[in-house]
């Protein structure tokens, strides 16, 4: 398997995708970052290699979302992640779109305890696929805009386009 990666415009900024491949076809995809996202590549990895046609089909879904023309996406994954973290990561799929859940709500959507909600909390932070797999539709318990990797600005712009609310064209303009 090669890890092949491709960067694409959008309103969060350039953003670094990586998949990985055997040649054949699409890349199933490994990471989604967008730029100062916390704990993630800025840059690719010394050993991966260029493929936009690998990463085609996560670019052309992900420039949809942001049209607001798609509202969920069907693609190939293959984050890494301990056993706990996929069944949360799992679980942010299950988040309708436009819908928000508070960290305890997606404990119990994952079967976890609600004790376990910094767990969650330390999944959803960790989670690789920005956008794909969405994080930002998870808020504090008292329905806070609470962190996000890629700023708390982004979180609310994302979550602005999903509910339809017309705004300025991007996070970039909110700082």
């Amino acid at each position: 398997m090669t890890t092949v990666f491709t960067t694409m415009e959008s309103p969060l900024g350039r953003i670094l995708l990586s998949g990985v491949t055997d040649g054949e076809g699409p890349a199933a995809l490994a990471t989604v970052t967008a730029p100062g996202q916390k704990g993630a590549l800025a840059e690719p990895a010394a050993d991966w290699e260029p493929d936009a046609a690998a990463l085609a089909p996560a670019v052309e879904q992900l420039t949809a979302y942001f049209a607001g023309e798609l509202t969920s996406f069907d693609l190939p994954l293959a984050p890494v992640g301990t056993d706990f973290r996929q069944r949360i990561w799992t679980a942010l799929d299950d988040i309708p779109y436009g819908a928000t859940v508070t960290y305890g709500e997606l404990a119990a959507m994952a079967g976890q305890s609600p004790r376990a909600v910094r767990a969650v909390g330390g999944a959803v932070g960790a989670n690789p696929l920005l956008v794909i797999r969405p994080c930002h539709r998870v808020m504090g318990a008292n329905g806070a805009l609470t962190g996000f990797a890629a700023g708390v600005d982004s979180k609310r712009w994302l979550l602005d386009l999903e509910r339809g609310v017309s705004g300025s064209g991007g996070p970039s303009a909110l700082f």
